[in-house]
């Protein structure tokens, strides 16, 4: 998309979902006044929009961002270690199918803690872990574009007109993956009542760190490498061939902070598939850690995560599968839906500037998620000649 176009459609992302966000935590407070509380996102569509369809739809869209995001998580904690080893052994026999049943394991070991409020240390942590990738990250990207023999840099565009459109909103639906979040009110819940001015301060907080955490790798990696910069910058900064562009250990220590990183998404994206999945085989009366109810917990949590790392060795397509999932998941979810709520919910004047840029950002973002998921398909129907089942590459 280039430097103009490129920060544009970041700034319009980072804006329009921060808006969306702070309008679902309006409708929930709005719902909870009313005496209708509500902890799942499903419930809350279902309940503002009035129709049991709504439910199934929400259940099958939440499902598939989860289930997309734990497995682009998986395969890019293992792409990363494959990386390093790489460097470190590069005639070593580990391929990426082996560093993705290590990330699995430990995935589904820690997907053993007890509930969604239980992460709130690993989330803490994930702050931290966030803050110094992005450090170390740009720096290593900073030393490289400044060195005495820098990367190779190209800033052109396509000169193909419809090159450059599919680019453009395939571009659009991966940013609205990394902006996404299909689980506010999950998060909402675990706050304590009255939850009405918290999640305003909380989601002010959270993209005063996006914004650090988002723009300074952004504009840092494609200043250092163009257009030739990866899905994952390790790997433009450790390239199959030359020498590493960083220091090793910066790099090695970069590789553990965006791996623990990594997990601490897929386990709280997965606990959504976790409490649909338990709601049915668990027995109430029984205790959540009684022999009845642990055995299919253990067992349903780790077939989830297996499932995962499956399709992840199977299908390493990790730029593809994130722009998949931000066209036909999260921008329906996390750019359309709230506004429609909103307006349903709060009814606002039809006249009013909230109304009318509710209606605005739901047509534009109908389009730009139609468009987006045809060049997602596009994009992988490309990359299908570097298709091989259970490859040692990630194809970006």
């Amino acid at each position: 998309m280039g430097w103009g176009l490129g920060l544009a459609a970041l700034t319009a992302v980072f804006a329009v979902t921060f808006y969306a966000y702070y309008l679902v935590s309006r409708v929930l407070d709005h719902c909870e006044a009313a005496g209708r509380r509500h902890i799942r996102f499903r419930e809350l569509a279902a309940d503002v929009l009035g129709s049991g369809w709504v439910f199934y739809v929400v259940v099958s869209v939440q499902t598939a961002i989860n289930a997309g995001v734990t497995t682009g998580s998986i395969l890019l904690a293992a792409d990363c270690l494959k990386i390093m080893y790489s460097d470190l052994a590069p005639d070593g026999p580990l391929k990426l199918y082996h560093f993705i049943i290590i990330v699995a394991v430990v995935l589904a070991l820690l997907s053993q803690l007890p509930s969604f409020h239980s992460l709130r240390h690993i989330n803490l942590g994930s702050l931290i872990l966030s803050f110094a990738y992005t450090i170390l990250v740009s720096a290593a990207c900073i030393r490289a574009g400044a060195s005495s023999n820098p990367p190779a840099k190209d800033y052109s565009l396509s000169s193909s007109k419809s090159e450059k459109t599919f680019n453009a909103f395939l571009s659009i639906s991966i940013l609205a993956s990394v902006f996404g979040n299909g689980i506010l009110p999950e998060i909402q819940a675990t706050l304590a009542p009255p939850a009405a001015g918290k999640m305003t301060k909380a989601l002010v907080l959270c993209y005063a760190v996006v914004f650090f955490t988002f723009y300074l790798p952004a504009i840092t990696g494609y200043w250092a490498f163009g257009n030739q910069v990866q899905s994952n910058v390790l790997q433009s900064l450790m390239p199959d061939e030359g020498p590493s562009l960083a220091p090793t250990w910066l790099l090695g220590l970069t590789v553990v902070l965006v791996l623990l990183q990594l997990l601490a998404i897929a386990l709280v994206y997965s606990q959504v598939a976790y409490e649909i999945m338990e709601k049915n085989s668990a027995d109430v009366a029984h205790g959540r850690f009684s022999r009845r109810n642990l055995a299919p917990r253990v067992a349903l949590r780790t077939a989830y995560v297996a499932a995962c790392a499956l399709v992840a060795a199977a299908l390493p397509f990790f730029g593809d599968i994130v722009g998949v999932v931000g066209a036909v998941g999260f921008i329906p979810l996390d750019f359309i839906l709230p506004v429609v709520m909103y307006n349903m919910a709060l009814a606002p004047p039809r006249r009013s500037p909230v109304y009318v840029a509710n209606v605005a950002i739901m047509v534009v973002f109908t389009g730009v998620g139609v468009i987006g998921a045809v060049a997602s398909v596009r994009k992988l129907a490309l990359d299908a000649g570097k298709f091989k089942l259970f490859s040692d590459d990630v194809v970006d």
